[in-house]
């Protein structure tokens, strides 16, 4: 696998980006809400806004903590892995489930986690997060507790593994799919595909952006269907940064894409 350093510059006006949040743009914290992005990275990415170039963010959290997150900023998003969609012209697209069904297996799950102090259910409004962040030691029982639930729910969710969490999702929700659709749409339709991510929860992104020419780029260590790879949060806003550098030496005006 090579490093960004090892490429050629991008032709940063022919691309649209897709950023994770947790991991990529922001460090990983003990619990969801300590989490917050660099002001380097939110600098970078409002002025990347401003020259016009097609971003979204792809992320397991809800718009409605994205948008927090990225304040001032309001980009095109998808939460809780593809279940909520922001398109460009600001339209909703969500997957949904009953909610009578939803609150009944949120109310069995908060009794089941009751049990193990530790472990912290997320109410994602359309998904349910179990972490264990704060206990290590109970990855297991978050493991047997999210495969049953989504063995007695299987019509309608499907497991998530990722750092230190279990997610319970929407059938239907992923990120790679969700990438797919904004890519046959504008401003993103005709662009070279730009994904970064450092997560299991990332791979099915990469494997699309993969499959459409574009570039993938995995934050971390571990195994990866991503092409290149960043050390770190701060390395992914130097290279932010470098986007910045190239668009000064780039055509404002390059030919439209197709």
């Amino acid at each position: 696998m090579n490093t960004l350093n090892d490429q050629p510059g991008l032709e940063v006006r022919r691309c649209a980006f897709f950023f994770d949040v947790d991991g990529t743009l922001a460090e990983i914290q003990p619990r969801p809400e300590l989490v917050s992005i660099p002001p380097r990275s939110l600098v970078a990415l409002e002025h990347l806004q401003l020259s016009e170039i097609p971003m979204a963010v792809i992320s397991g959290r809800p718009l409605s903590q994205l948008d927090e997150l990225l304040s001032p900023l309001r980009l095109p998003a998808a939460g809780v892995h593809g279940a909520e969609r922001r398109s460009a012209d600001g339209e909703l697209r969500n997957l949904t489930l009953d909610s009578a069904l939803f609150e009944t297996i949120g109310q069995a799950l908060a009794t089941a986690c009751a049990q193990h102090p530790g472990l912290l259910l997320e109410n994602k409004t359309i998904a349910f997060a179990l972490h264990y962040r704060l206990a290590p030691e109970l990855e297991d029982i978050a493991r047997v507790l999210a495969e049953d639930f989504v063995k007695r729910y299987g019509d309608v969710l499907t497991l998530q593994p990722g750092k230190c969490v279990y997610e319970l999702k929407p059938r239907g929700a992923s990120k790679g799919e969700v990438i797919r659709t904004f890519m046959q749409e504008a401003p993103f339709k005709g662009r070279t595909p730009v994904f970064i991510g450092d997560d299991v929860t990332d791979e099915a992104g990469f494997k699309v952006v993969n499959e459409l020419g574009g570039m993938t780029i995995k934050v971390g260590a571990g195994p990866t269907e991503a092409k290149q790879r960043l050390d770190s949060v701060d390395a992914v806003g130097a290279w932010l940064e470098s986007l910045l550098s190239a668009l000064s030496e780039q055509p404002e005006n390059p030919t439209e894409p197709d």
